[in-house]
């Protein structure tokens, strides 16, 4: 619709002027790139482009260094690694930005090697040891966060901008100030994902990972707490004695294996005790108990077995988190104490534990032992409990107890906009319909000093169409009002589109689907995409479609049918015209492909 133009100028613009960074934000990662691509006309040289446009994603996204070097240390007893290995190695000395779901990653290896030695490489269990990792000068992600302190542009996504948001960067000069929200009718979305607090089995085991380190004597990286900071706290005892109670206390946490001992009822600990009385109350509950997909009932009232699991389990994570804190607070301390004799690594690597720390001890930890608190008490203003068993094929892969916020744009306001000193959200389908009501003009003097005219179809509240627009995008929590404007799209959409509503099918009949969609497809000359609400019904339609697509000479490629991730896929239909893709709705979210 013209949107990516109609903010990249303005924002470019600014920061060269002065010399700030503005943050552009997509739900997507296909319109990150997409963003990257179309400032390529600005940058058209390779490293002025990498000096003024940044790409910043969470860190599993990127391949971590040392990780690719403790499996490459391992080859030599599992050769059967050793070509993975090898074209991961060809492809680190190549990157320049180590983006494992960039355009610079060739996606089919995925589907080639498998996600383990490949995509798996990246950091995602929160261990990276900061300024301590030999790679640190090296690192991907370091690169990035680097780039972006200097960068006139960061294309970054919503949840990072959040989560940096709510976490990080609260005593940081650096920290972003202007935003632009592309896709902002995702912007509820992504608040409601990233201001959600889940409590379960897999996360729990996955904090005891973390501050124990591996505890079945296999191979890999697995730090615990104490050799991430034994070097930095030795020779003060309390430091050392809160790292041993950390130890201890995350005992009580869900440990190896925990899936199988809440199946057949023998729970080790407090942790798995409460997840084991949680999982059999969810059971009798829900009215299909034998459901493909996730499971989730209501959590009030709470039975008492669960009740009294969930105190007991209180109780023991508020004994994980006093040493915790504890510790925080004595890094804080030896960073301000011996700041001048501190080098630059040094002092990354003590703020890299702190951040950590807080991530785990003032995050989930303290959200977690709110919500076990509240299990006993009722639910809680302004939000939302609730009992879940997440599945895949049919059988259980977790179990737990979320919270979400009734309106998540109350946390995005307070986060994100209140710090701000300047936001822009923008999408084509955020403003509702609204009558065609009298426009103005706007007066607006451009660089030159030359007076043009823009058109304000803004309109008046409460019948302009904004309401949705103001609610979901915590417009409605700020203290002053947001300006509001809408325009007309350049392109004549009127002329060159065309919507068929096709109302005498038979949807229960995969055959008829098929026959449709095929007729439209070979009509078209190709270049079709079918989006499918269920996997089963795009499984049920495709043999049928594939069989007169092919009669007609057309390719036809199908997620969850096609042994190949999402973005080769992709990068197939958008290099062949004529072929056809079948996918769930997800799929259509930032595509891009020419016709």
């Amino acid at each position: 619709t013209g949107k990516t133009l109609g903010y990249l100028a303005p924002a470019t613009l600014w920061a060269e002027k002065n010399g700030g960074t503005v943050w552009i934000s997509t739900y997507t990662r296909t319109l990150q790139h997409q963003i990257a691509d179309e400032l390529t006309r600005l940058y058209p040289d390779a490293n002025t482009r990498a000096s003024k446009v940044v790409i910043r994603k969470g860190r599993e996204n990127y391949l971590c260094l040392l990780n690719l070097e403790e499996a490459l240390a391992q080859m030599p007893g599992r050769p059967r690694h050793a070509t993975a290995l090898g074209l991961m190695a060809r492809w680190a000395g190549a990157t320049r930005d180590g983006d494992l779901t960039g355009s610079s990653f060739p996606a089919w290896l995925l589907d080639l090697l498998g996600r383990g030695q490949t995509v798996g490489l990246a950091d995602r269990r929160g261990e990276c040891i900061h300024a301590a990792c030999t790679h640190y000068n090296r690192c991907f992600v370091e690169k990035s966060i680097r780039g972006a302190k200097r960068a006139d542009i960061v294309v970054t996504n919503h949840a990072l901008v959040m989560v940096q948001a709510a976490y990080g960067g609260k005593d940081d000069r650096r920290t972003p100030t202007r935003y632009v929200f592309d896709e902002g009718h995702h912007v509820f979305d992504a608040a409601d994902s990233a201001f959600s607090a889940y409590l379960s089995g897999r996360e729990a085991a996955e904090l005891r990972h973390w501050v124990r380190g591996a505890e079945d004597g296999r191979r890999g990286r697995a730090r615990g707490l104490k050799r991430r900071l034994e070097d930095i706290v030795a020779g003060d005892d309390n430091a050392l004695a809160d790292i041993e109670a950390a130890l201890e206390a995350a005992r009580a946490l869900p440990g190896q294996g925990w899936e199988n001992r809440l199946s057949s009822s023998q729970p080790l600990g407090s942790g798995e005790t409460f997840f084991m009385h949680l999982r059999a109350a969810l059971y009798l509950r829900v009215s299909d108990p034998d459901s493909l997909y996730d499971l989730q009932c209501e959590l009030y009232p709470a039975p008492d077995n669960v009740v009294a699991a969930a105190r007991d389990f209180g109780s023991a994570l508020a004994t994980l988190a006093v040493p915790l804190t504890r510790l925080i607070n004595w890094l804080v301390k030896y960073l301000d104490d011996n700041a001048d004799q501190l080098d630059s690594s040094q002092r990354a690597r003590i703020e890299g534990a702190i951040r950590g720390l807080e991530l785990r001890a003032g995050g989930p930890l303290g959200a977690w032992q709110t919500m076990l608190a509240d299990v006993d008490g009722g639910a809680r203003d302004g939000f939302v409990d609730w009992m879940q068993i997440d599945r895949m094929d049919g059988q259980d892969r977790d179990v737990g107890l979320a919270r979400h916020w009734l309106d998540p744009t109350i946390p995005f306001a307070h986060s994100v906009l209140d710090t701000a000193h300047g936001v822009t959200i923008t999408s084509a389908t955020l403003q509702d319909y609204a009558a065609p009501r009298q426009t103005t003009d706007l007066a607006i003097t451009d660089d030159s000093g030359n007076a043009v005219t823009a058109t304000n179809m803004a309109g008046k509240p409460p019948h302009d169409g904004w309401q949705s627009a103001i609610a979901l995008t915590g417009a409605a929590h700020m203290d002053h009002a947001a300006m509001r404007v809408s325009f007309s799209s350049p392109f004549d959409y009127a002329n060159q589109t065309r919507i068929l509503v096709v109302n005498d099918l038979d949807r229960d009949r995969p055959e008829a689907t098929a026959s449709a969609m095929a007729a439209l497809m070979i009509a078209a000359g190709g270049g079709g995409l079918g989006l499918f609400t269920a996997i089963r019904r795009l499984r049920a339609v495709y043999p049928a479609l594939a069989s007169r697509l092919e009669a007609a000479e057309l390719p036809l490629y199908a997620q969850h049918i096609d042994q190949m991730n999402l973005q080769t896929l992709l990068a197939m239909f958008r290099e062949d015209p004529e072929s056809c893709l079948l996918g769930t709705d997800a799929v259509r979210d930032g595509i891009d492909v020419p016709g």
